[in-house]
């Protein structure tokens, strides 16, 4: 094995000529090899070396090619790592046991030099760049925790909007795509705060009217740090139509009802139950209770979606949602004094 900057193969069969002939190959084009003579080991090499790209044998002992390429993209983790099976098979519906396991090409034996070459640098280039991207994206969520950490009274803040969203729209039966968005928008929802001076996102006080006009620029300068990456397409109307009210009360476009996109409404709901039963410079945490019925008033006022706000309630109700139930129950402060 030596190191190369190519990138990073892992060559899986259980026959020692095919794992030598193909790693010669590929070390011939400057990429480092691991190897692997079963699924089992298979597995436990990518979780420790994350290859840019695995050559799959698709019939060894024990747990098979289909079943490891099943798992690998099945796990958030490794399911973006190309996966080319090698296989002896013909049959149709072996290729359609592959689509169906995730694989991203094919190859049979013996492979064509020339086009094993050729795919393998294909699938890496197009590795190479979804890493890049997963890099810009990973830098504006560390972003978002960095916004977080500029008040120490939201702490956690991000953490736990994402973890309540995504139970929320798994109570709703949203799908995997639009669970992604919620986590994320958890994150990001208030990364626009990073044009916001601190004199007036810290200030312990009420805002005056130039203040909360300018607080309101979050969403905006928000969604237009977005927009940037095609991969938050989904998060975006969440960055910025997170604090829009059905009543058309809110900021900053004064969308009413379902003009209001879905999922901005969900972290909506969660967004408000986690600043009250926070503590904040400005205000004592509320007890789940209490904040349960703020929640319930603001949707008679038109704020809030009431069926979303009784679905959350629900979930916490039902399920004891872990954190929910987390604060002081003798604390009793009043209504309506938190602030975004």
């Amino acid at each position: 094995m030596r190191y190369t900057t190519a990138g990073k193969i892992l060559v899986v069969d259980d026959e020692p000529l095919n794992v030598e002939v193909f790693s010669r190959l590929m070390l011939r084009l400057g990429y480092e090899v691991m190897t692997a003579a079963n699924g089992q080991l298979a597995l436990q090499s990518v979780a420790v070396y994350r290859p840019d790209l695995i050559l799959l044998d698709v019939n060894m002992p024990g747990i098979d090619g289909f079943e490891v390429c099943r798992r690998l993209k099945g796990d958030p983790k490794t399911r973006l790592i190309p996966i080319v099976l090698i296989t002896g098979l013909t049959a149709s519906e072996d290729r359609v046991r592959g689509i169906e396991a995730g694989a991203d090409d094919f190859l049979a034996k013996p492979p064509v030099i020339a086009e094993l070459e050729a795919r393998v640098r294909s699938l890496t280039r197009l590795k190479r760049y979804t890493d890049e991207l997963d890099s810009a994206e990973s830098v504006i969520l560390t972003l978002g925790l960095t916004i977080e950490a500029r008040d120490p009274y939201t702490e956690g803040h991000c953490q736990r909007l994402a973890k309540y969203a995504t139970a929320l729209g798994t109570r709703l039966g949203l799908d995997d795509d639009q669970l992604v968005a919620l986590h994320r928008g958890g994150y990001l929802h208030d990364v626009g705060k990073v044009g916001i001076p601190d004199a007036v996102l810290l200030k312990a006080g009420r805002l005056s009217p130039a203040e909360y006009t300018l607080m309101q620029q979050h969403t905006v300068i928000g969604h237009k740090m977005c927009s940037e990456l095609r991969s938050l397409d989904d998060v975006r109307p969440i960055v910025r139509h997170h604090h829009e009210r059905p009543d058309g009360s809110g900021y900053p476009d004064q969308l009413k009802g379902e003009a209001i996109p879905l999922l901005a409404r969900i972290l909506s709901v969660v967004d408000v139950y986690d600043a009250l039963t926070t503590e904040r410079p400005y205000k004592p945490p509320m007890t789940p209770e209490h904040a349960f019925s703020s929640l319930r008033q603001e949707a008679r006022n038109g704020w809030r979606f009431e069926t979303l706000v009784e679905e959350f309630i629900g979930l916490a109700t039902e399920e004891g949602f872990g954190g929910l139930t987390a604060v002081d129950a003798s604390i009793t402060p009043p209504l309506q004094i938190w602030r975004k």
